[in-house]
């Protein structure tokens, strides 16, 4: 059918406002295959997801839950995903001084393979409640709080690429632009989901250094 070659899920994402969903920066990559995602906008359909679970012998699987399998689907931007290959970055020490800064206000860190134009996104990890279903039922009282999200950084992002370079320095540990950094992109990943900073005050400070340091 209208599946691509190697495509082995029906994906979907889930949200309140189709428009809003549609834009959202987990179907990136998706869109860069060519892979169709359908968009999910009555409450009812995350509950009728838990009951049918497949069709036509493809798994229903959220774009906003665990690693995605893109790598295994044929679709438009094969050549150019194998032409960057050698360009991205290392993002081990970046990766590591951002899970120290934010302790347990995330899950994990990761490079994404979801990404091709944001810098960050957060997803709900393996196992764990989809993050529609669980900002639904924090709505209607039925959860008081929700677990720690994945936080995925786009390795071909401009952004992430200078951190990455700066976390390479000796003085990582110290690095006040780099810690306020790892705040913003996590920041940042939220509004995007829709929703709004931990903190306004911090996130208002720390952009405001990070733009006077760029200035």
């Amino acid at each position: 059918g209208r599946c691509k070659e190697g495509q082995d899920a029906i994906y979907y994402i889930a949200g309140d406002d189709a428009k809003k969903i549609s834009q959202s920066p987990h179907l990136e990559g998706f869109k860069a295959k060519g892979v169709e995602v359908l968009l999910l906008a009555d409450h009812v359909d995350e509950f009728w997801l838990q009951h049918i679970t497949e069709f036509e012998g493809k798994t229903f699987k959220s774009v906003t839950r665990g690693a995605t399998d893109l790598d295994k689907i044929s679709g438009d931007a094969d050549a150019a995903d194998d032409k960057d290959d050698a360009e991205k970055p290392e993002l081990d020490n970046l990766i590591a001084a951002v899970k120290l800064e934010l302790g347990d206000l995330v899950k994990d860190v990761r490079p994404s393979k979801r990404l091709t134009d944001s810098p960050v996104c957060l997803i709900a990890d393996d196992g764990d409640m989809d993050v529609n279903l669980e900002r639904l039922l924090k709505q209607h009282g039925q959860l008081m709080e929700g677990m720690p999200r994945v936080l995925e950084l786009n390795p071909d992002h401009r952004v992430v690429k200078k951190l990455a370079e700066r976390a390479k320095g000796d003085a990582v540990a110290s690095d006040t632009l780099l810690q306020d950094a790892a705040h913003l992109l996590l920041d940042q990943a939220r509004i995007s989901d829709g929703e709004a900073p931990s903190d306004p005050a911090e996130f208002v400070r720390r952009l405001s250094a990070v733009m006077d340091s760029a200035l």
